[in-house]
């Protein structure tokens, strides 16, 4: 079975993106899955799709979270795809 993958958008010096990376991070260690953190000042389209929502955390290509991230919601998620 193939891992979960997870996708945070995210940017420099965001607080929030900081919190979200933390809840992930933790989680990560109960739960391993697979995670690219992509920085949306990279890209212009990328700041129009989710400059003012970041964070936003993908999970297996479907958005889950925005602005903030719930460990227990994500710990759910992530049980449903294992």
């Amino acid at each position: 079975m193939p891992r979960v993958h997870a996708v945070l958008y995210s940017r420099p010096g965001c607080h929030l993106c900081d919190d979200a990376r933390a809840v992930i991070e933790a989680q990560r260690f109960r739960t391993p899955f697979d995670l690219d953190e992509i920085d949306i000042e990279t890209d212009d389209e990328l700041v129009k799709e989710y400059g003012i929502r970041i964070p936003v955390v993908l999970i297996d290509g479907v958005e889950r979270f925005e602005i903030s991230v719930d460990p227990g919601e994500l710990a759910r998620l992530l049980s449903e795809r294992l």
